[in-house]
Formats: structure tokens, C-alpha cells, sequence
């Protein structure tokens, strides 16, 4: 850390005393007074949140500082309850039977919505919570399959399973979200990141915020964060998952998790192969090869917690290889006329982390942490092997303390060491060399509440970006970014299960430039493009809380966008220049709803129906009247669709779920498959996809599963020119001790 920072810090873990505590007791049951297990009860106030998980017998036990007033709430997939005011100076207490009733949208922890972790009623961001209950109920193993549903996301791959696959929030870039790996950044430097390689094996939710996150995270959080939170502690659990289907498919996978005493742990491995088209004739009349994948991952966490006091590591590997057929859909000019039958890609991911926290005062806490992060690729191809790598060190120090009962704070300090470097970075000379970046970012945030009815949140975060100078022409360059967020939610109609809640938000963002854009052009001194966004949201439920209304505006203008302009009207001396703007804005729709049908056994049912609208634009260049070709001003920016609508539907009863989903959207603006920019602009057409499956409990342990994706055999393309897998069925059996 730097050198103001580390004596702060360390003055403060030195003098950290102890907190007296009281225990708060009692048992969850849900509405047929039935005893639930791992639900995770939830105690917000005081400036931190905390939380257990219950045991076997729905009983839980949390223990409270001495001083101020806390909040209780249960996070339960499906279910909600009254939250129960508790005084901490009595806080000795029985709390008996808290009864869930059956809910919408459930209560949850967020930790990606602000500095520290709070209920997701307590959120002012527009977040969207998919737990690992919903993963597991809709047989997903992917995040980017996940993400497929969320509001205001476009996710485009480029062909079937392993595929280069991009997120796009909102009308912004594909690098323009920062994804988290539960604490640590996995983004490569520059923003980039492929999610079509994210298991989501052993996860136990993913969190995702839209809007500009950069005052909490700084870089590449311009457009919205993704975390994907994997599954430690709680009761002791094994499982494995086996699997196979159409086109060759395979999935092999096993986790773990729990605790015992203060000591906590989690681990996942996964094997998936797939041919993918391999062997299927093209629109042409060619035969397909070189077009199958394979992935293998492994992650082990492992942590230890007594009262406020914890430590945290986390240890994961990937490898995976794909073969490059190139683009063998859409041919709009006929270029692609042969299939790619030896270029392949193989990449490997590297991550280590520890994280660290101490109380300190009353009700405070220091958090440090530290971590490593590499991504390396490898290309082979006819004209030559390729390679690129990314590493990033990261350390992190925070206090978090309540300044009094409604008002805490947290503030903090963050150095992040990157350095990048590929076959196409060199000097005069040929040789690679690497391109290094320092950046210091300084922040703070308070968050206000008022009597559980007026949530205010507001923070800022200074980054100092350093390059150094990384070839004989190419100096070193700085920039200093100051980006602030403003964000505030009220209760119109507070408590019981009907409420309608109005949020809205202010915020700006950064992306520093990646390693080609500053190293293959000859402009190191680009710097980041930004991004100014405002949102406003109504969230409404009703019918005693099973269903719920949700409506999202949002605007974005995208500054100082870096594009290659070579002469374009002598707008640069550069090759590449941050000239280039663009703006997006439209609306969220959603409703969630869920029901109990009380029969002799009971039958769980519940849907959710969202649509997306997103106008976007490219805007004329700095200081002119046209926009970077082969765009015109007025252009929709790349694969952001106008349209976008997600319907699912489950049913349980006993031993027997069941769901349906589907995907629409409209078309969206692409370049030419093969020549890029280049060959010009193309539209990739519109597509309605339909899925479903069931499983069946043939043991307590067992689970066997099987589903249909893309039941029609819709031929598509959610890239122009790299067609999506057809119909596939898969049949699995999944085994779970301990559930």
C-alpha cells in the first residue's frame, strides 16, 4: 500500500479491542412448519452486516455487539419473513419460530452494491440476484447461460460451447463489465473478459449490478458488475454431476462444501467436452472440423471465522482448447469458403487470493487482502503460433466503521500491479516487450439509513493511473480519475409483504486502454474511456408479496471511446484516438411471481417475464460532424439489440421439477464475419429459443435430470456469421449427501 495508508492501517489493527456480544436464537420453518435448513439469517445495523447460516433443525444462533440496533431478516430461495428489530444491549434473547410465507423475490446479501455487504431490500443499484438453487432447478453450467436472462445484458457468442462470448450491459462494450471471482477481480488488463469458459460448478449465487460501479471498484467497472460467489461453510455437503448429450456432449463434475467449528471450506472440479458441429455440413456443402472444446477446472477455498474476526483463501486453475473453424454461417460477400482446420486457441487461468478482517472499536472492521491473477493464451494457425498473457497483483486495505446508528462509513486504499504483453507488442527492434501499469485508487463511501424507509448511499473513488514506459519511443504517461456515485432508495409503502419501493442513481466510470490499443497503434498516451449514466426504478409487490413489478430507465453517454482512425477527415495525427462517443439509453420490465398450491403435497410454482429496450447510438467524433467509418452518425453500436424478452417457468411437487425458459430478441447491427470493419456493416437476424427440462428424485441423495435446449431446432446466430448449436438433449444424474 502507499505510504500514508499502511501506517493507518496498521494503527488500527493494534489497537483493536474486543466487542462484547450477546447471542440472538431461533428456529426458521417454512409454511408448512417444516424446519429449513441453510437459510441464512441476516442482521443489518450497527455499520456491518452479519450473518449464519441455520442448522438441520432450522436453528440458528447470531451473535450481536453490545450497543445499537439490528435488523433481522431470513434470505430463503422462494420464501421471505418479517424482519425482527433487536436491541443489542438485550440482545440475550430467544427469538422462538420465525414462519416463512412463500415470496417473489427473497431477501439476500449483497456485497457488490456497496463497500460492504447488505440485505438486497437495503440496495439503492439495480441488481439482479440468481441463486445457486436456480442454477441447479434450470440444469445450468454455464454463467454466460445464466446471464442470458438477466434484464438489460445482450450476451453474444461466437458459435457453440467454448466460443468467444460477450457481455454486454446496457449498451455498452463487451469489456465494459468487471467481473469478480467472490473477492478478486478476474478482467484481463483492459477490461476484457470471455465468459465462455465460467463454470458455474459449487456456486451459490451470482450478483449482478448494473450501471457504472467505478467510485466502489474503479477500472473497467463502467457498465455493471458481475460476481459470481462460490459456496463455502454451512452444514457438510458432497455431490457429482454426470452428463451427456447431442453433439458429442459431456459434463463431469463434483463439489464440496461446509464447516466444522471456526473452519470453513469449498471445492469444485469439472470436465466438459463437446464436438460442437463437428461433422455437420454447412449452408456450402462444407463438412465441419475443428470446431470442438474442452475445459477443465478445479477451485479450492477454504477460510476460518471466530466472531469478527476471519481469514479467507481461495486457489483456482483452468485450462481449455478450441478449435477455429471460422465463421461457417452467414456469408454475406462470400469471403469464407474453407474450414479453418488448424488454428486452435488454448488458454489457461491462475488465481490466488487471501482476504483478511479484524474488528476494531465498536462495531468496526479492517479488511486486507491480497491477490494474483494471470490469463495466457495461446494461437496456433497456418500463418504461426501467437501467444498474450495478462497478470495483475492486487492489494487492498479497508475500514469500515459506524460513525452512529444510522450512519457508517467505509474508506480504504487499493493498489493494483498489472502487465500485459502478446506476440504483436514489440519494440523498433521486434522484440516483445511488456506494457506495465500501476494504479493507486483511493476511496470512500457513507451509506444513510432512516427508520428502514430512506436508504442513501454516496462515495467517490480517485485513481492514479501509471504507465511506464515500455519501448524506446513510447513514454510513460499518468492520469488521475475521480469518479463519484450517488444512490438513494425509499420505501413509499414500507413493510409487510406489499411495498413499493422507488430507487434512482448518478455515477461515472472508467476503462483505462488494453495492451493492443496503447502498444500495436502508435498513441500510448490514450487514455480511458468514460462513461456518465443515470438510472430511476419502481419496484411494487403485491398479492401478500408473491409477485413483483419492476421498471428500470437508464441513460448512458459513453465518452473519449478509442477507435482507429488513421486520416479520418484529419480528425488525428494518431492512429488510434479517444475521438469517438456514444450514448444508450432505454428501460427494464419485469414481473417475478410465486405461488403454493395448497394440496396434500404441496406444488411450488413461479415465473418471470422481462424485457429490454435499448436504444443505442454512435455520435459524431470530437470536434466534427461524422463518425468513425464504416459507421454513420445515428448507427446502433454493435450486437445491442433494440429488443430483448426472457420468460421462465418452474414447478416442483415432491420429487418431481420441471422448468421452461425462453429467449428472444430482435435483430442487431454486426460487421462482416470475415474482413470485420472492413467488409462492412450486416444485420444478424432475430431469434425466439425455447428450452425445458425436468428431474426426478429416485433417492434422497440421487437426482436424475434431463433437458431439451432449443426444442424448435431454431437456426440462429447470436454473431453474425457463427451459428448457435441446434437441438440437444442431455441426460444426467446428480448426486447430493448432505443436502
Amino acid at each position: 500500500m502507499n505510504a500514508l495508508s499502511v501506517p493507518l492501517f496498521s494503527a488500527l489493527l493494534f489497537t483493536a479491542v474486543p466487542v462484547l456480544a450477546g447471542p440472538v436464537t431461533g428456529r426458521v420453518v417454512d409454511p408448512d412448519n417444516r424446519p429449513v435448513a441453510g437459510a441464512r439469517v441476516i442482521a443489518a445495523g450497527g455499520g456491518l452486516l452479519r450473518s449464519e447460516l441455520t442448522n438441520s433443525r432450522g436453528d440458528f444462533t447470531v451473535d450481536l455487539p453490545d450497543v445499537g440496533t439490528f435488523e433481522l431478516r431470513i434470505a430463503a430461495d422462494g420464501f421471505r419473513a418479517e424482519p425482527v428489530v433487536v436491541n443489542g444491549a438485550a440482545a440475550a434473547r430467544d427469538l422462538g419460530t420465525l414462519r416463512l410465507s412463500v415470496s417473489a423475490v427473497s431477501e439476500s446479501i449483497v456485497v457488490s452494491a456497496a463497500q460492504v455487504e447488505i440485505p438486497l431490500s437495503r440496495a439503492a443499484s439495480t441488481v439482479t440476484i440468481i441463486t445457486g438453487e436456480e442454477l441447479r432447478a434450470k440444469q445450468v453450467h454455464s454463467v454466460a447461460d445464466a446471464l442470458r436472462g438477466v434484464p438489460g445484458l445482450s450476451v453474444a457468442a461466437t458459435g457453440g460451447p467454448g466460443a468467444v462470448t460477450g457481455v454486454f450491459p446496457r449498451g455498452g462494450e463487451s469489456n465494459y463489465t468487471l467481473v469478480f471471482v467472490d473477492d478478486v477481480p478476474v478482467n484481463a488488463f483492459g477490461g476484457d473478459y470471455d465468459f465462455g469458459h465460467l463454470s458455474a460448478e459449487n456456486v451459490e449465487r451470482v450478483e449482478v449490478v448494473r450501471g457504472p460501479q467505478s467510485a466502489l471498484f474503479g477500472s473497467n467497472a463502467i457498465g455493471a458488475v458481475v460476481r459470481v460467489i462460490t459456496r463455502r461453510g454451512g452444514p457438510p455437503t458432497v455431490g457429482g454431476t454426470v452428463e451427456a448429450g447431442g453433439y458429442d456432449t459431456y459434463r463431469l463434475a463434483a463439489s464440496t462444501s461446509g464447516g466444522r467449528g471456526p473452519f470453513e471450506w469449498g471445492a469444485s472440479a469439472d470436465r466438459f467436452t463437446t464436438d460442437n458441429y463437428n461433422g455437420h455440413l454447412t449452408p456450402a456443402g462444407l463438412t465441419v472440423t475443428n470446431d470442438d472444446y474442452e475445459r477443465v477446472s478445479g477451485a479450492i477455498t477454504a477460510g476460518w471465522r471466530r466472531g469478527e474476526r476471519s481469514v479467507r483463501t481461495q486457489v483456482r486453475h483452468a485450462t481449455d482448447e478450441r478449435g477455429a473453424p471460422g465463421p461457417f454461417g452467414t456469408n454475406p460477400l462470400g469471403f469464407y469458403d474453407h474450414i479453418d482446420e488448424d488454428s486452435r486457441v488454448t488458454n489457461s487461468r491462475t488465481l490466488a487470493a487471501a482476504t483478511g478482517t479484524l474488528p476494531v472499536g465498536r462495531g468496526g472492521r479492517v479488511l486486507i487482502q491480497g491477490a494474483y491473477n494471470r490469463l495466457g493464451s495461446d494461437f496456433a494457425s497456418p500463418f504461426g503460433p501467437s501467444e498474450s498473457s495478462s497478470n495483475r497483483w492486487l492489494g487492498r486495505a479497508q475500514l469500515d466503521f459506524p460513525i452512529f446508528s444510522s450512519l457508517d462509513v467505509s474508506a480504504g486504499a487499493e493498489l493494483q500491479r498489472e502487465r500485459t504483453g502478446s506476440t504483436f507488442i514489440t519494440d523498433m527492434q521486434g522484440e516483445q516487450v511488456q506494457v506495465k501499469r500501476l494504479s493507486a485508487g483511493y476511496f470512500a463511501e457513507a451509506r444513510w439509513t432512516a427508520a428502514s424507509r430512506l436508504f442513501l448511499t454516496g462515495g467517490v473513488r480517485v485513481d492514479d493511473i501509471h504507465r511506464e514506459r515500455f519501448a524506446e519511443t513510447l513514454a510513460a504517461d499518468s492520469i488521475v480519475a475521480v469518479n463519484p456515485r450517488a444512490a438513494v432508495a425509499w420505501f413509499l409503502r414500507p413493510g409487510g409483504a406489499n411495498f413499493t419501493k422507488v430507487r434512482g442513481a448518478i455515477a461515472t466510470g472508467i476503462r483505462p486502454p488494453d495492451g493492443f490499443e496503447l502498444a500495436f497503434t502508435d498513441n500510448p498516451q490514450l487514455k480511458p474511456e468514460r462513461s456518465f449514466s443515470t438510472e430511476a426504478a419502481v419496484e411494487h409487490a403485491f398479492a401478500d408479496g408473491r409477485a413483483q413489478f419492476e421498471a428500470v430507465a437508464f441513460h448512458n453517454d459513453y465518452d473519449n471511446l478509442i477507435v482507429a482512425v488513421g486520416s479520418f477527415q484529419q480528425s488525428s495525427r494518431y492512429q488510434t484516438d479517444n475521438i469517438a462517443n456514444a450514448r444508450a439509453r432505454g428501460f427494464e420490465l419485469g414481473v417475478t411471481a410465486r405461488h403454493r398450491l395448497s394440496t396434500s403435497r404441496p406444488v411450488d410454482v413461479s415465473g418471470r417475464v422481462a424485457y429490454t429496450f435499448v436504444d443505442s447510438e454512435v455520435l459524431a467524433v470530437d470536434g466534427g460532424n461524422a463518425a468513425p467509418p464504416p459507421f454513420t452518425v445515428g448507427d446502433a453500436l454493435l450486437r445491442r439489440p433494440r429488443h430483448q424478452l426472457s420468460l421462465e417457468a418452474a414447478v416442483s411437487a415432491g420429487r418431481l421439477a420441471a422448468f421452461l425458459t425462453s429467449r428472444a430478441r430482435g435483430r442487431a447491427l454486426d460487421v462482416e464475419p470475415s474482413a470485420g470493419t472492413f467488409g462492412g456493416l450486416f444485420y444478424t437476424e432475430g431469434f425466439n429459443v425455447w428450452n425445458a427440462g425436468a428431474s426426478w428424485r429416485v433417492h434422497r441423495t440421487t437426482d436424475l435430470l434431463g433437458r431439451i435446449e432449443n426444442i424448435a431446432g431454431r437456426e440462429y446466430e447470436e454473431a453474425l456469421g457463427f451459428p448457435a448449436l441446434g437441438r440437444r438433449a442431455t441426460i444426467g444424474l446428480r448426486i447430493a449427501a448432505g443436502r
